[in-house]
């Protein structure tokens, strides 16, 4: 199969969904198909690849991070020349919330193939933790994607509904399936009426999502693994936080926490963004027992070296994260994890301290009692078959079968 990708940011940037996208590409061309890869142009020096469609674009963040391609005729048009001349498509692959996703079902309109949308986003929670007025965001979105859509919709959605949920169905009724990568965010699309609006049904002939888990790389998993220590080398608890640096992630809180928690160990804060200079300003002034550390953004094999050599993970954002990929790659790797999004403890299962809500003072409470576990020696254990389970060899297997299943009314 050929399967053509759209994302709203360029794979090289940084982000849980655009590492996904690098795993999927490689491990499906692995296993025999062709992927390419639309996305808007990065604004800083990123690899140059054969099988990316790199778009105009313009930047979107002070850091030149991220940008957006403005879906309409001239986009179209450099969309289908840039895919005229390459292997002809079977499936298109949606993994977008905003511009990639209008471009991409534009295309598959104007080409008559089926579309698979991945849902990564909670867009109203998203929303309303990033902009000032999310409410009126929120019905300019919708009125965007009523607009930009409208060569796919051709009728089929007319209802101008204003929220989150609302924009997410008229997505999902333009797709022959829709995944989740966790159940808990499948099961809100679906009581929300966020399902396919084409051709996959369910056993019982109702819409399903389908939750297919983005995974951690089969080989680097593997050589983390190999190259650990069953044995914990000795010193305070070492916790570790990665992720990017903006307000729905929760860096300031969890920050805060360790000040408040007066735990004796050893924080390592991993990735970039905008409240960087906040979060050295906030330490600075707390002044915690526990020795914090700013590593910046890291290689991904090194990212999970990290994890692999910590006590702990912490994940401190709440109703945003679709998934949660750190604490998965993190339960593969051995390392259990503070949680404080309940829907994320849930499906990790075991191998997590629980935050009992979404306050400091929670927090750092957790914090404390992670820390005394490891420095007993008995922190909580992880679910062995998460390993198995998470690898990216497994994930892509189970969406091969999506796009067959996509493609067969054809």
């Amino acid at each position: 199969m050929h399967v053509v990708m759209f994302a709203d940011q360029h794979v090289e940037s940084l982000g849980g969904a655009q590492v996904s996208m690098r795993l999927q590409r490689r491990f499906l061309e692995r296993a025999g198909h062709t992927v390419t890869i639309v996305a808007p142009r990065m604004h800083r020096p990123a690899p140059t690849d054969a099988a990316y469609v790199d778009l105009p674009s313009i930047p979107v963040t002070l850091d030149r991070e991220y940008a957006l391609s403005w879906p309409g005729r001239r986009t179209d048009r450099l969309v289908d020349a840039a895919l005229a001349g390459r292997a002809p498509v079977d499936v298109v692959h949606v993994q977008a919330d905003f511009w990639g996703a209008f471009i991409g079902h534009r295309y598959a309109a104007r080409q008559g193939l089926p579309v698979v949308h991945t849902m990564h986003n909670r867009v109203d929670v998203g929303i309303e933790a990033t902009a000032p007025f999310p409410g009126l965001v929120m019905r300019v979105l919708n009125a965007w994607a009523r607009r930009a859509l409208r060569p796919a919709l051709r009728g089929r959605d007319a209802r101008h509904e204003p929220d989150g949920w609302a924009y997410l169905r008229r997505l999902a009724r333009l797709s022959a399936a829709v995944t989740a990568p966790s159940a808990h965010f499948a099961r809100r699309l679906e009581a929300h009426g966020a399902v396919p609006g084409d051709t996959v049904r369910g056993a019982d002939d109702t819409a399903r999502v389908d939750v297919v888990w983005n995974g951690i790389d089969d080989d680097i998993l593997d050589a983390a693994l190999a190259a650990g220590s069953a044995e914990r080398r000795p010193g305070r608890p070492r916790f570790v936080w990665i992720g990017r640096m903006s307000p729905e992630k929760r860096l300031l809180p969890f920050l805060e926490a360790v000040a408040a928690a007066g735990i004796d160990a050893e924080v390592e804060v991993i990735g970039g963004g905008a409240q960087l200079r906040a979060a050295r300003r906030l330490v600075e002034r707390t002044r915690p027992v526990a020795s914090i550390h700013f590593a910046g953004r890291m290689p991904y094999a090194r990212t999970l070296a990290r994890l692999a050599a910590a006590d702990a993970v912490v994940q401190t954002s709440i109703g945003f994260e679709t998934q949660g990929m750190t604490v998965f790659e993190a339960a593969s790797l051995g390392t259990p994890a503070v949680v404080s999004d309940p829907d994320i403890a849930a499906e990790l299962g075991g191998g997590v301290w629980s935050v009992a809500d979404a306050t400091v003072a929670a927090l750092a409470e957790t914090l404390r009692r992670a820390a005394a576990d490891i420095a007993a020696g008995s922190p909580v254990a992880v679910d062995p078959t998460i390993g198995e389970r998470f690898r990216q060899s497994s994930r892509t297997a189970a969406m091969v079968e999506v796009y067959a299943r996509a493609v067969a009314p054809r």
